[in-house]
């Protein structure tokens, strides 16, 4: 079968989040040839597909074959692809079933290649991905066969094919901020602590506040609140607290210890307590790294655009990647409806993506 009949195999699996629908040992099948290893943890099936041609580099392609949910508001079945005026609409098409078919089908078309290739699949990336990529990864590390390159090919593109790839991601950091004061009645506001009055003056030396300047790759990390409550619904009481929530998308420039020390300094001697997590770290891959060129080089053969070189966006699987010291970079097509219903790709945008996967294979070892 040719790439598109791949993608509307891979899209007629229901792979709901962590269920990969029998997709995976389908894909096993498929890519004859590869040695397969399952790593499985929790319900979670991952799968790595490798073959080793030469003795040069590790490069490896990435993603995963879970979706969400379909939700409601679909013009045909989610789990039927259906194409119509040159587009697939099915969940999976953009996010990201169309990538996998794309490296998938790439991959198994390879006859030469000076070194090892290999296909790293997980079912978890959609959920909380505790028991996805990380969980192969660090098999792979035990077993001394991480990758020296990797591409995952998450959709990356903007407004045309080609015009956008991601070489590394803005970390996550939430906060739970409390302050205390003491309730009272509003007609004898000097008897009580009003914690909203407290924080009112405060608010514009941290919402939308740059903690940073950013740099080439990375934008500045910006403190966003999202969400502020307090008191009891009535008008006749004051709060004896109020909590506020932020996110900060942080780049390397910015660490939980940076943004707690910002808090101080503003909230000064309030009576607050702060709690920060993290749910994701910064990375990037150097502009000059082989696979950045190799792949950019590809996709001007293919397309004739200057792809942007990005670090915009949420999080992915990259950010494990990056964490084992692997250089990874992220294309893929056009994002613009990936979660919405009614989520389509174009079988153009499929058809150069593979061929992008395919003539990056093909020159990557070139000098």
């Amino acid at each position: 079968m040719n790439v598109i009949d791949l993608l509307l195999r891979l899209l007629s699996f229901k792979s709901i989040t962590p269920d990969n629908g029998g997709s995976l040992e389908f894909i096993e099948k498929y890519m004859d040839g590869y040695e397969a290893t399952y790593v499985n943890k929790e319900g979670v099936k991952n799968l790595f597909l490798t073959k080793k041609f030469g003795e040069g580099s590790h490069l490896c392609f990435a993603g995963h074959v879970d979706i969400v949910p379909a939700g409601e508001g679909w013009d045909t079945n989610p789990f039927v692809p259906v194409i119509k005026d040159g587009n697939i609409y099915a969940r999976g098409t953009q996010d990201m079933k169309s990538g996998v078919a794309c490296f998938m089908e790439a991959c198994r078309e390879v006859e030469e290649f000076d070194g090892r290739l290999s296909i790293l699949l997980t079912s978890d990336e959609e959920g909380d991905a505790e028991f996805g990529t990380v969980i192969m990864l660090e098999y792979l590390k035990e077993i001394g066969m991480l990758p020296d390159f990797c591409v995952v090919a998450e959709p990356t593109c903007e407004t045309v094919f080609g015009d956008a790839i991601k070489i590394g991601r803005r970390g996550s950091i939430n906060g739970y901020l409390s302050i205390k004061g003491k309730q009272g009645h509003a007609a004898y506001p000097e008897k009580a602590i009003n914690p909203v009055h407290q924080i009112a003056p405060i608010l514009s030396d941290i919402a939308g506040v740059n903690l940073d300047n950013g740099d080439d790759d990375f934008a500045p990390s910006q403190m966003v609140i999202t969400d502020i409550r307090g008191g009891m619904e009535v008008t006749n009481v004051t709060p004896a607290s109020l909590k506020l929530m932020f996110n900060v998308r942080n780049s390397t420039k910015t660490t939980q210890e940076d943004i707690a020390s910002h808090i101080d300094s503003s909230f000064g001697d309030l009576d607050y307590s702060l709690r920060l997590t993290q749910g994701s770290y910064p990375f990037v891959t150097k502009r000059d790294s082989k696979i950045v060129q190799k792949l950019s080089s590809s996709i001007q053969n293919i397309t004739g655009l200057e792809t942007k070189l990005s670090t915009a966006g949420g999080t992915s699987d990259a950010r494990f990647m990056g964490a084992f010291g692997i250089d990874v970079v992220e294309f893929g097509v056009i994002n613009d409806t990936i979660h919405a219903p009614n989520e389509r790709t174009s079988i153009d945008e499929v058809e150069g993506l593979y061929r992008v996967f395919r003539d990056m294979i093909q020159r990557f070892n070139d000098i």
